[in-house]
């Protein structure tokens, strides 16, 4: 159908929405200037499924994590009208509306888009869509990066040298070995970030960055059946039957609002759907971090690692280099951590004593304020410890959920703050590892730039540019994916004529918010030549005793799981 405009001279919105980790945020933004004018956030009933099946009791193995497609359904039903109704807007001045997702989140379901999890196969693991973080599939993708560099495959430097567990390839293949029942009623196999511009436009499409960064997707064409083959037999025409499909740029038009969509939504029946897009690579514009050498972090649960080049550079241990995967005419480039928020989040549940909680509650402070006041003015390595942040494995450089968590220099007189503080220094360590792969590699990094929910935490920001000894400017917005995700709406419905004018008009960016002091710069270079040795033994040396303890913790839970 056609969308009537709104009237000369009124203004025009558009609506971004961010299905993260734990929850979904709906932002309405200005067209004109990215004002930010209403917003609203639903949080997932099920959340992250790590333990326990819903409805059937099942317990579930060690490094799997789930999500329930109805809580995203729910996002389009709550948030989006909350949203609106804040911001004070006349639904009929909204033009359009883009979503952007978690990544590598993706899930089986039939060719009309219908999940399996929502079948009669509900009762089957499989059959639920993966998170990005479920590492269960870490054998097949051991797997998948030996037979592609035994091969020679072209496409595997593309990857930094291997391909992660969190990925379509590894997942898939684990669903064919473990499950064949599922893996056979798989018509197609899909991004959450496409499926949910299927529920709203009611047609699949499927876009260039996940199929990029997470499917393989390299000068045209998916890995050969051949060498699928090679891996199972049943698993050769996985991506000829499961994946393919034309792929759209981003900021395209993906189709139009169904009737449905727009009950669920109360947005108008006809806008603009834009193409899905990761929540990562989404935030660039909302950051004014689109042009080359331009590097954002989206610092939450993990942190992504986004940059633009001019040129096409085989970097070892990154995420991946699409051709356009970030803005058109650039090749983007991908890095990440597995776990930077959450790991923060896991020392607070577990390692603050009792009379921290009591003086918290006392003056009104939440503990990362509390720990972070007690540590401020301590001087860099004055706690004697370092941490390696791999809490939920490296996705780079080094691509290996098998490892795990390393703290040493632990003594009796460690204070829960000093530890805080460690682990707040070891995912900027793992930070400075990803820029100095990626310049030695021969992508120039000019300007770093954060976004995210820790950009908030001024001391982890000071951190940040002491260890990396440059400047790191702030985006402004507080919901960086979600505003991104408005502002390719904008393109996609004809507002702005592309993504680099939109957020121009749209972005915010705050230039040098921190910079690096001298002398505490010198400190932790001392201390990051520490971490390297950690990092060297543990993630690259002979002695693999984190991938042992790993076994074997596997193997004792494994025994009480059902799956």
């Amino acid at each position: 159908m056609t969308v009537t405009p709104p009237t000369q001279g009124a203004e025009s919105y558009v609506v971004g929405v961010d299905f993260g980790t734990l929850s979904g945020r709906a932002v309405v933004v200005r067209v004109r200037d990215g004002e930010e004018v209403g917003s609203a956030v639903h949080a997932y009933p099920h959340g992250v499924i790590d333990r326990e099946l819903p409805g059937t009791g099942r317990i579930l193995p060690p490094d799997w994590a789930l999500q329930h497609p109805e809580d995203w359904r729910e996002v389009l039903r709550t948030a989006v009208p909350a949203a609106v109704a804040a911001g004070g807007v006349d639904p009929a001045a909204v033009i359009g509306i883009a979503t952007d997702f978690t990544a590598c989140t993706v899930l089986p379901v039939r060719a009309d888009g219908t999940p399996l999890a929502e079948t009669a196969l509900g009762d089957r693991p499989h059959a639920w869509p993966k998170l990005w973080k479920h590492h269960a599939a870490q054998d097949q993708a051991d797997r998948i990066n030996h037979l592609a560099h035994q091969r020679a495959e072209k496409w595997i430097s593309r990857y930094g040298g291997r391909i992660s567990a969190e990925w379509q390839y590894a997942k898939a293949l684990q669903v064919l070995e473990e499950d064949p029942g599922v893996y056979a009623a798989t018509e197609r196999w899909i991004e959450a970030a496409d499926w949910i511009v299927w529920q709203l436009a009611g047609v699949e499409t499927r876009n260039t960055c996940t199929a990029g960064y997470k499917g393989i997707h390299q000068d045209g064409h998916y890995p050969s059946e051949d060498y699928l083959a090679a891996l199972h037999p049943d698993f050769a025409d996985f991506a000829r039957t499961r994946l393919e499909h034309p792929l759209s740029p981003l900021g395209a038009r993906a189709g139009s609002l169904t009737p449905q969509a727009a009950a669920w939504t109360g947005l108008p029946e006809g806008i603009a759907v834009a193409t899905g897009n990761v929540d990562a690579h989404v935030a660039a514009p909302a950051a004014r971090a689109v042009e080359n050498g331009q590097l954002l972090a989206i610092m939450g649960t993990s942190t992504c690692h986004v940059v633009n080049g001019a040129t096409l550079a085989d970097v070892p241990g990154i995420c991946g280099v699409v051709d356009g995967g970030i803005v058109e005419g650039a090749y983007g480039y991908e890095a990440g951590q597995s776990a930077v928020g959450d790991i923060f989040a896991w020392w607070l549940s577990q390692g603050v004593p009792a009379d921290y909680l009591a003086e918290a509650e006392a003056t009104g402070e939440d503990l990362h304020r509390l720990l972070t006041r007690k540590i401020a003015d301590q001087p860099v390595g004055g706690h004697g410890l370092i941490a390696l942040d791999w809490m939920n494995g490296n996705r780079s450089t080094l691509v290996d959920h098998h490892l795990s968590g390393v703290i040493v220099g632990l003594t009796l007189a460690t204070r829960p703050e000093e530890i805080y503080r460690a682990l707040l220094e070891a995912t900027a360590y793992g930070t400075r590892t990803i820029v100095d792969a990626l310049e030695q590699g021969g992508v120039p990094v000019t300007e770093f730039i954060v976004t995210g929910g820790l950009k908030k935490n001024a001391l982890l920001m000071q951190i940040y540019a002491d260890v990396l000894r440059r400047p790191v400017s702030l985006a402004e917005s507080a919901q960086g994916p979600a505003l991104g995700s408005a502002i390719h709406a904008a393109v996609a419905a004809g507002a702005h004529p592309d993504v680099r004018t939109a957020a121009a008009a749209m972005g915010r960016v705050q230039r040098g918010a921190y910079r690096p002091d001298t002398a505490r710069a010198d400190a932790y270079d001392e201390l990051y030549a520490e971490y390297r040795l950690l990092h060297d033994h543990f993630g690259t040396g002979p002695d693999k005793q984190l991938h042992r303890l790993r076994r074997l913790r596997n193997a004792a839970l494994s025994r009480n799981s059902e799956v």
